[in-house]
């Protein structure tokens, strides 16, 4: 009996102990989080005293250093060295303790000699540099690491760690020099490389470093194929794109390789509207012959990169006249099938909209509907051509119903909304204002971002110019200067633009009426004319439904057009400021961050 009451009582006591233990820890960690230090060491000392575990030795000295006990927190650390002289932290602590009570000659000297004696052991090495990560003694970490790889002879040692620190810390130049001597044994490191290097990168500066490094280190191992495509990214960074593009030349002649990285670079500088030197890429993948796979599609491309220089800028007649030839080319030699579609229909653009044969445009894209085995979007898209063809060859009730066939086939799909909005476009053109509102109203929502901007400033351009009969006759004038620009006739457009104020004075279009203007100037590229547009809707036109429109568009051509990247900035930030359920909020965050230097998309 007394033997189980002895039992019971040493059980009750350890329990006791350890709910004492738990009340204890608790309390601790309550009075360091809210950076009561004074009471947290009495109970940390207490705990680590009783377990000497490390978790509250973090706890335990750093409420020393907090309060400043240096003397006690040396000799705590003195005692604990010598009964454990192969744990590495203690010294460590105590080097940052000399560190803070102004002795950094002292704390450097057990500080090295830590590195120095740490034996060939990995994990040693690894435990030692987290010992210095937790005082936040980065640099020495560095060392820690740069020691383990001295001491194995293996510069591939440490690759993701020492990459994690230089990028913690901005050394562009390590961070530079780590990822180079890393891909040449890890390729695969490439895309992170690109993705880190430019989130800390900050100007043209940072990018010639690279540049710098990557030739020099091309000069002794050319054949590393990861150096070259980095330098090649570097160039597109930079925007420098014939560089880039000799550069790819160069490796592809040099690797005997199919051409598909200057295939899909050339897309990059398509879409970075780079197009003499998108041309001179697939003009060089021609040259591979019509045997190589990428044949056809570069043949494709450059014809259709030709188009966009074309289309981009003022032209003659002349050489719009060529890419339909190009096209016609491309049919005749592959003939109509669902490979060729996409000349069809640029052909069809070409001949409607320039050409000014609309019976060929239109027989063109009916031919289109008739290729086999071409997808049911493929389709869909052809008939949305072909409307809008319809609206031009006076035949608008040909043009609802393909409009029409369209929406209801692809409801509540990107294709199907597009379908609806032309068609209220196309009542709006016609001078039904009323209908063409409740048909905006009803894609403002539930349907894709793009087109519910447009319906939402159709629907208020509407609402907002039928107060009385002389906005409402202005709103006809505005609606006939848009049927202008949807054929393609923008000197008459503009004429018909700048007469409505003469014809209907006092109107309540004058902000629509420059808006329309500064879209006008930026198809026919007077970048000029239409960067005063948009400045006269910002600064005096404020209230205008335009106003996000204006100011994302001309921020873009300060960003991309005439360098201005400040100015773009600032437009960004007014947008983000005041317009904070703007379409365009977004992309301005993404641009502005990326002016302003930030880790964007990491």
């Amino acid at each position: 009996m007394k033997k189980l009451l002895l039992i019971v009582f040493c059980y009750t006591f350890s329990i006791t102990l350890f709910a004492q233990d738990n009340v204890d820890e608790a309390l601790a960690f309550q009075y360091y989080q809210q950076a009561d230090y004074e009471k947290a060491v009495v109970l940390l000392e207490k705990l680590f005293n009783k377990t000497k575990n490390d978790a509250y030795f973090d706890l335990y000295f750093t409420s020393l250093i907090k309060i400043k006990k240096y003397n006690e927190a040396e000799s705590m650390l003195k005692k604990l060295i010598k009964q454990y002289p192969a744990k590495q932290n203690y010294a460590i602590a105590l080097g940052r303790v000399l560190q803070e009570n102004g002795r950094a000659a002292e704390a450097d000297k057990i500080f090295q000699e830590a590195i120095n004696s740490t034996p060939k052991d990995e994990n040693r090495f690894r435990d030692l540099a987290n010992s210095f990560y937790r005082i936040e003694a980065y640099d020495k970490a560095i060392l820690v690491f740069l020691q383990a790889r001295k001491v194995f002879d293996d510069d591939k040692m440490f690759v993701y760690e020492l990459l994690s620190i230089y990028r913690f810390k901005k050394d562009k130049q390590a961070l530079i020099q780590e990822y180079i001597n890393a891909l040449a044994n890890e390729p695969m490191l490439l895309p992170q490389a690109q993705n880190i290097l430019a989130s800390v990168f900050e100007d043209r500066n940072d990018y010639q470093l690279l540049q710098s490094a990557l030739l020099k280190k091309l000069q002794k191992t050319p054949d590393v194929e990861a150096y070259n495509e980095l330098l090649i990214w570097q160039f597109i960074q930079q925007q420098e794109y014939e560089m880039a593009l000799r550069q790819l030349i160069a490796q592809d002649k040099r690797t005997k390789g199919d051409g598909s990285l200057i295939y899909n670079t050339a897309n990059v500088f398509v879409a970075n509207k780079a197009y003499t030197t998108a041309i001179k890429a697939y003009e060089y993948l021609l040259t591979k012959g019509a045997e190589n796979e990428l044949y056809l599609p570069a043949k494709a491309e450059l014809v259709n990169v030709k188009y966009e220089l074309v289309i981009a800028g003022k032209f003659e007649k002349q050489q719009i006249q060529q890419l339909a030839d190009d096209y016609e080319a491309i049919l005749t030699q592959y003939g109509k099938s669902r490979q060729t579609l996409f000349a069809l229909r640029k052909l069809a653009y070409l001949k409607a909209y320039h050409l000014n044969d609309l019976k060929k445009a239109e027989l063109t894209l009916e031919q289109g509907l008739l290729v086999p085995q071409i997808s049911q979007l493929d389709i869909g898209q052809n008939k949305l051509d072909l409307g809008d063809i319809y609206i031009l060859t006076k035949q608008p009730w040909e043009a609802i119903l393909i409009y029409e066939q369209v929406a209801k086939q692809f409801e509540n799909q990107a294709i199907g909304n597009e379908a609806k909005f032309k068609s209220a476009k196309l009542s709006f053109y016609q001078g039904n204002f009323e209908y063409a509102k409740s048909q905006a109203d009803v894609l403002k929502a539930g349907t894709t971002q793009l087109i519910a901007n447009d319906a939402i400033n159709l629907s208020l351009l509407i609402s907002d110019n039928l107060q009385n009969t002389n906005d409402s006759l202005a709103l006809q004038m505005y609606a006939d200067a848009e049927m202008l620009q949807f054929m393609n006739l923008s000197a008459n457009a503009l004429i018909k633009l700048d007469s409505i104020a003469i014809a209907y004075p006092k109107n309540s279009l004058t902000d629509d009426v420059i808006m329309a203007k500064s879209k006008i100037y930026l198809k026919t590229s007077e970048i000029d004319l239409a960067v005063k547009m948009l400045k006269d809707i910002i600064a005096n036109h404020t209230e205008s439904i335009w106003m996000d429109d204006a100011l994302f568009t001309l921020a873009d051509l300060m960003e991309k057009k005439l360098n201005k990247p400040e100015e773009a900035k600032n437009l960004y930030q007014k947008l983000m400021t005041d317009f904070a359920g703007s379409m365009f909020n977004a992309e301005a965050r993404k641009r502005f961050r990326n002016i302003r230097g930030d880790n964007v998309g990491i």
